[in-house]
C-alpha cells in the first residue's frame, strides 16, 4: 500500500491476456494478487474543480479491501507518467462517502476491470506489472523506476516508447467512445460475467 511518493508507470495495450501471463513466467514473475474484480469511483466537484487541477480522488476496492487515492498532476514527462501519489486504507467506504458529500464531492465517474498483479523476486526486481480486463480492452500496466519500466517493456513485451501509453482510464475510455460515436458514461461491464475468470 503506498502512502506517498511518486508513481511512475506506463501502460501497453495487449490482445490476449494468456499471451501476457506466458510472457510473464518465462521471464521469473509470479502472481502476487490473483485475478480479483476491481471497482473504482472518480471523485470531484460538481464544477469539476479537481480534474481541471489536473489532481485525481479515487475510492477503490479490490479484492474485498477499500482504498482511497490522491494524486496530483502529471509530471512534465511524455514517455511516463509521473504523479505524485497518496494512498490509504478505508474501513467504511459508505461513510466516507457521506462525508465527501457533504463536502460537495461527487462520485463523477465509475470504472471497473480485473487485475491480476505480478511481481519478480529475482531479475526483476523493484517494480510491479498489473494485468488489466477492463470493458475497452486489455492493458499492462508496468509501476516501477523508469529504467526498470524500459528493461522489462522491451525484454518482455518487446515495446519500446512508441508503444507506451501515459493517459489514465477514464481518458482511454474517452478516446474509446470518440472512436465509436458512443456518448461518454462509466467504463462499467455490462454484466460482472463479461469476463470470465
Amino acid at each position: 500500500m503506498r502512502h506517498g511518493g511518486k508513481e511512475t508507470e506506463i501502460k501497453l495495450a495487449v490482445a490476449r491476456r494468456a499471451d501476457v501471463r506466458k510472457l510473464l513466467r518465462r521471464a521469473g514473475f509470479r502472481i502476487r494478487h490473483r485475478r480479483s474484480f476491481e471497482h473504482n469511483l472518480v471523485f470531484d466537484t460538481a464544477d469539476r474543480i479537481l480534474v481541471r487541477r489536473g489532481c485525481l480522488l479515487r475510492l477503490r476496492t479490490y479484492a474485498g479491501h477499500h482504498s482511497l487515492t490522491f494524486k496530483r498532476p502529471s509530471g512534465a514527462s511524455t514517455q511516463f507518467k509521473i504523479r505524485e501519489e497518496f494512498e490509504t486504507s478505508v474501513e467504511r467506504p459508505a461513510v466516507l462517502r457521506e462525508v465527501f458529500a457533504a463536502l460537495g464531492l461527487e462520485p463523477v465517474f465509475r470504472y471497473e476491470k480485473y487485475r491480476t498483479v505480478f511481481e519478480s523476486r529475482s531479475r526483476w526486481r523493484g517494480g510491479e506489472v498489473m494485468l488489466d480486463e477492463t470493458p475497452i480492452g486489455t492493458f499492462v500496466e508496468l509501476e516501477g523506476s523508469r529504467r526498470w519500466i524500459g528493461r522489462v517493456a522491451h525484454a518482455v513485451f518487446g515495446a519500446g516508447p512508441d508503444r507506451y501509453i501515459v493517459k489514465n482510464y477514464a481518458a482511454l475510455h474517452i478516446d474509446w467512445c470518440r472512436e465509436r460515436a458512443r456518448p461518454f458514461g462509466d467504463m462499467v461491464f455490462s454484466s460482472r460475467g463479461a469476463l470470465s475468470p
